[in-house]
């Protein structure tokens, strides 16, 4: 029965699980944890499931249109929780994560004109050049996680200054976890970007007509954004809610960037039309 399934039809199935989990967490107030991390875990699956399948059409990593940049990107944000974030112990991390990869799965599927061509053999067989697309959205997706923990860092905020710390605040995590949190996130996101633009670079100084030049100015800056954020939070320059409202305002940017980077590229001699399901 499932066996005839297109991949979009499993990424809407995959956005049915997530948002499922989602919603569970808001309405049990996060506890049901083990739900919220299985009905997540499904979702990832299928999503994982979906991309493969889109991957063996395109003939390698799926990131030939913004549909299929979105979706890696929420895939990216949920390994990035699945594998890490459980540690923190936070079922409210887990569904707000569930969230927001059901925010980016929905998005990207709600507009068709995202999805109604893409590139096939977008990295020409060369495996360096795929890594480094799939290096900078998997930073993308740690910036969204980032993005999210920011979020609850600047709720946790609100909650300790106006004396709320009953009802859905106590679900919170602490706000130095969160803080904690927020700077090994973006550790780790600036590290991404920055091993995706060297791989990038060393191509590019071999044939600068691989990578445009609009390309380079939107992404080289968002780097630099996000490292300088790094520098100053270990320096004290940018701490509490400040730091937590540049991540959420970089991510904003960061996700704006992606429409003109992916209209940058060169056409391709080869494409896939879509029929969306």
């Amino acid at each position: 029965m499932f066996a005839g399934l297109s991949d979009r039809q499993w990424l809407w199935f995959a956005a049915g699980f997530y948002l499922a989990s989602f919603l569970l967490g808001v309405s049990r107030r996060g506890r049901a944890g083990a739900w919220i991390y299985a009905l997540a875990g499904i979702g990832y699956g299928l999503q994982f499931l979906g991309l493969f399948l889109r991957g063996k059409e395109d003939g390698g990593c799926p990131l030939g249109n913004i549909f299929e940049i979105l979706q890696f990107t929420a895939w990216s944000a949920m390994t990035l929780y699945l594998v890490i974030g459980v540690t923190f112990r936070s079922s409210l991390l887990g569904y707000c994560t569930a969230g927001l990869g059901a925010a980016l799965t929905l998005a990207s599927l709600a507009v068709p004109e995202w999805d109604a061509a893409r590139s096939a053999h977008l990295f020409g067989g060369n495996p360096w050049i795929e890594l480094h697309a799939a290096l900078a959205i998997f930073s993308y997706g740690v910036f969204g996680l980032l993005a999210l923990t920011s979020t609850l860092f600047l709720l946790r905020h609100y909650s300790l200054k106006s004396k709320r710390i009953g009802g859905w605040f106590s679900f919170l995590p602490s706000i130095l976890d969160l803080d904690q949190i927020g700077v090994r996130l973006l550790g780790a996101g600036v590290a991404l970007l920055f091993g995706s633009l060297i791989l990038g670079s060393v191509y590019w100084l071999q044939d600068t007509s691989l990578v445009t030049a609009s390309k380079l100015l939107i992404t080289v800056p968002v780097w630099v954004a996000y490292a300088a954020a790094l520098t100053l939070r270990l320096r004290g320059q940018l701490l509490a809610k400040r730091f937590a409202w540049t991540c959420v305002v970089l991510f904003a940017i960061a996700l704006i960037s992606l429409a003109p980077v992916n209209a940058s590229r060169h056409p391709e001699p080869e494409r896939i039309a879509i029929q969306p399901a």
